[in-house]
């Protein structure tokens, strides 16, 4: 894996920083990085980071010494539940009723309120999770009776990589449900945050209405197998 050293990490995040409203918050995705790069980041003015995998935020957040927000922005199985309310401060990536009511019986017995973000498969990808624009209306009407589980907005990946404006028609689809559900004025719901785009289309995500975006590779450098899927 291809790993960026301390002071390229160091300047790829005030570059970022310099380009992003200050009202957008960044997630560093933490995806295969070390501890020592999360610090780094976290020095450079990183205080969100995003990880895929439960299983890997078992292992790596305990050598995390820095007061850091943590993020899920990965699929998240069902049976990951208990162990992934104690771990995320966030999880991203709720797309079905049955997540969220295991998330919720999770939290209820720890007693931890969760913060969620319902995640749209905005593309409408096959392959690709996330709740289709159609059907989060009654999936979010729903989780407002939940106790634990709070929404407070959205979330869609867009194509990964390819031109960036080919993302912009499911960031703007992203967002006009996001107003739509804001209007509704749903209990336990806020509708405060809409979680869209990566290292390749953060700047349309933001044009769009993006108040969070998900920064990986353009802060740490790519991995092999990135390196591969972006040259094929």
């Amino acid at each position: 894996m291809t790993h960026n050293g301390t002071e390229t990490i160091a300047e790829n995040v005030r570059q970022i920083l310099e380009t992003i409203p200050p009202t957008v918050t960044l997630v560093a995705a933490a995806k295969g990085r070390s501890p020592q790069e999360v610090e780094t980041a976290n020095q450079a003015g990183i205080t969100c980071f995003g990880q895929n995998y439960v299983q890997e935020a078992e292992r790596i957040l305990p050598e995390v010494h820095s007061e850091v927000e943590w993020h899920l922005i990965g699929h998240l199985q069902r049976n990951k539940a208990k162990k992934a309310v104690q771990l995320f401060d966030m999880i991203q990536t709720v797309d079905s009723w049955r997540l969220a009511v295991a998330l919720d019986r999770a939290c209820e017995a720890i007693e931890k309120p969760l913060q969620a973000l319902v995640e749209i498969n905005s593309g409408r990808e096959p392959n690709k999770t996330g709740v289709l624009p159609e059907e989060v209306d009654e999936l979010v009407r729903k989780l407002s009776g939940l106790e634990f589980v709070q929404v407070r907005g959205l979330m869609t990946m867009g194509p990964r990589f390819g031109d960036p404006e080919d993302a912009r028609p499911y960031f703007r689809a992203t967002r006009e449900a996001f107003e739509k559900l804001s209007a509704l004025s749903l209990p336990n719901v806020t509708m405060e945050i809409l979680s869209m785009g990566m290292s390749n289309s953060y700047t349309v995500a933001i044009e769009e209405g993006a108040n969070l975006v998900r920064i990986g590779s353009r802060i740490f450098g790519q991995s092999s197998a990135e390196s591969q899927s972006a040259s094929s």
